[in-house]
């Protein structure tokens, strides 16, 4: 029964460590339990109206954290549950018997997990002598990753948040109608920077992925309401017959795209052409779509 224990222990560890992984560190940018996580609680906000707005981003990835704890705090418990109490030395006053086994279990795992190190309950088993540090470090690569996490999500946010803004000013100047009489140099350099600017926000959906189930509550910075202006900006440019600016047009559709691809493929499993792509975008996040 230990090493039946022992055994399923390890593998909720590896199944933390392996999401938490996944999540912060793989190319794809999503475990699937923080996905699912995230999935969840977004379908949860759509069904009474986003209520929440833009406050169930970080409570989402807060919950994904604890998670995260608490698989590892019950991995590990699980470990040296087969242990209690004999591989223990209890500090003077501290009757082990006077505790179940599985509450000692939790209590010296997530003790360890958090680093607290009360010394009330020292382990003198080798086995857990050698593998209890681990923990330790897990718990230290825990409050690290929850940091990084935070930190990493608001560049792709604020990317975001730009990207619409110009869209708003663009379109707040009647810049796609002014474009048929501009100087195709400079039609052809503000597309080429556009295009850019498209493609790292793509990057973004596809590396941080949490960025998603961030909702704006300023219709000026939300990128699913001011997208679709992206469109006319690309077919005016396309009823230019300068090369460059033809070239640049294509550019931009290209990028938007790719962007509607990762968009359909990674959230919305919807839409047949890159118009329903991003009007589902602007619904999903509760924005009527700008025109």
């Amino acid at each position: 029964m230990s090493v039946v224990l022992t055994i399923v222990g390890i593998v909720i560890v590896l199944f933390g460590l392996m999401d938490m992984f996944h999540t912060l560190l793989h190319p794809s940018g999503q475990g699937h339990l923080s996905g699912l996580v995230l999935a969840v609680a977004w379908r949860f906000s759509k069904m009474i109206g986003h209520r929440f707005g833009s406050s169930l981003g970080p409570a989402a990835m807060v919950t994904v954290i604890l998670l995260w704890v608490a698989i590892q705090g019950t991995g590990w418990a699980l470990i040296y549950y087969p242990h209690i109490p004999g591989g223990f030395m209890y500090s003077p006053g501290v009757d082990p018997a006077a505790y179940p086994d599985l509450h000692e279990a939790f209590y010296f795992s997530f003790v360890t997990l958090s680093t607290l190190g009360y010394g009330d309950v020292v382990a003198t088993d080798t086995w857990i002598r050698i593998v209890s540090p681990l923990e330790a470090l897990t718990g230290f690569a825990l409050l690290t990753a929850a940091l990084t996490w935070f930190t990493q999500i608001y560049p792709p946010l604020s990317r975001r948040r730009a990207l619409a803004l110009e869209l708003k000013g663009l379109a707040d100047v009647g810049y796609a109608d002014a474009i048929r009489e501009m100087d195709a140099a400079i039609v052809s350099r503000v597309l080429d920077t556009f295009a850019d600017e498209v493609v790292k926000v793509r990057l973004d959906f596809a590396q941080h992925a949490e960025g998603f189930y961030f909702q704006e509550q300023n219709p000026d910075m939300s990128l699913s309401r001011q997208l679709p202006y992206a469109l006319r900006l690309r077919d005016a440019a396309m009823d230019r017959q300068e090369t460059a600016v033809r070239l640049s047009a294509r550019q931009l559709s290209l990028a938007l795209d790719q962007l509607g691809s990762e968009l359909k493929e990674s959230f919305l499993h919807t839409g047949e052409n890159l118009e329903e792509i991003i009007d589902a975008y602007a619904t999903e996040h509760g924005q009527k779509p700008r025109t």
